[in-house]
């Protein structure tokens, strides 16, 4: 009976042995730190090489639409890839909300913050606050005062081009003939940038007419979009509106259910940005939303990720960096023969989704070291 007993003993702990062995594993950077393979850290800047990772806020003002989604899941992605810690936020398009999380993760011991859509001057006030902690800030798509603030960069995507590949598409097919209307709204430097570009467009093609416009950017702009669109559709009769050139995609949305829901497709849709959400639209049956110019929300997240890495790290970064815009087609979704989704675009257009800027070595050592 002891000699039994002895022996139970021994297999109990030796599997305790296992256990308490596994349960060691993990690293302070988090439990995906990759145990498989031994991983040298030779080439990482001091601030990471013991496998210490970084906690970053992302803080953005407009939301309530996928790309805010992707972006996030972007940012938040190419974080923890690096073993980071990443917090987001949105404040869905209110401002005082903006300007009271930025405060508040000021407080928080944060590394580094990503801002996006902070406009106003504000916004410039609080990323100074933020600097002189000597905190790095990447600020997407916000106030270009931001450029002149040591420790920052401004990133945006390249708007002046998003707005000209789309425009460009419309004159092509109307050869340079449409009365259209506008779907814009002023106050965010991106579509500053975008109406520039529009009002050369309607300089150069004088037969571009604008009949119409609205804008309003608030956490159900597709449903107003809609709304509008709806209104202007009573006052402009079949053979009267051509096209309707929208500067976000949620714009394009509402846009699109106006036209359908009225039975008026044969007017043509020009936007800018791409979701998940506005390829099915595009792809769906009689859709009037013919191109899009854009750039993968998901990668602009990971790419400011990896300057504020680069800071953090204490590398040099530029001032500012835009990121190159791809034109995206209805009949290119129509004839890929699958349904198409922003996982699968790069498939159908070449170069979108898909970008190593700022991604150094030392970030694919600190992948390799975090894979799960």
């Amino acid at each position: 009976m002891k000699r039994k007993h002895f022996t139970s003993f021994l297999v109990l702990l030796t599997a305790l042995t296992v256990l308490l062995t596994g349960c060691g594993t993990g690293s302070s950077a988090g439990s995906k730190a990759n145990t498989n393979e031994k991983v040298s850290f030779d080439n990482v800047p001091k601030r990471f090489a013991k496998g210490q990772g970084a906690k970053i806020k992302v803080i953005r003002k407009i939301g309530g639409d996928d790309h805010t989604a992707q972006f996030l899941a972007g940012t938040k992605a190419e974080g923890e890839a690096l073993g980071f810690t990443v917090d987001v936020y949105t404040a869905n398009g209110d401002t005082a909300k903006f300007h009271d999380a930025i405060s508040q993760a000021l407080e928080e011991n944060y590394d580094g913050f990503i801002i996006s859509h902070g406009d106003d001057d504000a916004t410039v006030a609080d990323v100074k606050k933020i600097t002189a902690k000597g905190i790095p800030v990447v600020a997407f798509d916000s106030n270009p005062k931001l450029k002149d603030i040591k420790g920052v960069t401004v990133t945006s995507q390249d708007d002046e081009q998003l707005a000209k590949k789309s425009l460009d598409a419309l004159v092509s097919d109307f050869k340079g003939k449409a009365n259209i209307a506008y779907l814009w709204v002023d106050g965010f430097p991106p579509m500053v940038r975008r109406n520039k570009v529009y009002q050369e467009t309607l300089k150069q093609h004088s037969g571009i007419k604008e009949l119409d416009r609205f804008g309003i950017a608030s956490s159900d702009t597709s449903v107003q979009t809609q709304n509008a669109v709806a209104a202007m559709l009573n006052k402009y009769p079949k053979g009267k509106l051509d096209a309707i050139f929208a500067t976000w995609d949620a714009f394009a949305i509402g846009a699109a259910r106006a036209l359908k829901e009225a039975g008026r497709t044969e007017v043509k849709i020009y936007g800018i940005d791409v979701s998940n959400a506005d390829l099915q639209e595009m792809t769906a049956k009689d859709s009037p939303w013919k191109y899009t110019a854009a750039v993968d929300p998901k990668l602009i997240g990971a790419v400011d990720v990896r300057i504020l890495a680069k800071k953090i790290a204490g590398e040099k970064t530029p001032a500012s960096y835009d990121l190159e815009a791809s034109l995206i087609s209805q009949k290119q979704l129509q004839q890929a023969g699958k349904a198409i989704n922003m996982v699968n675009l790069a498939d159908e257009v070449k170069g979108f989704g898909s970008s190593t800027a700022f991604e150094e070595d030392w970030m694919k050592t600190l992948k390799k070291h975090y894979t799960k």
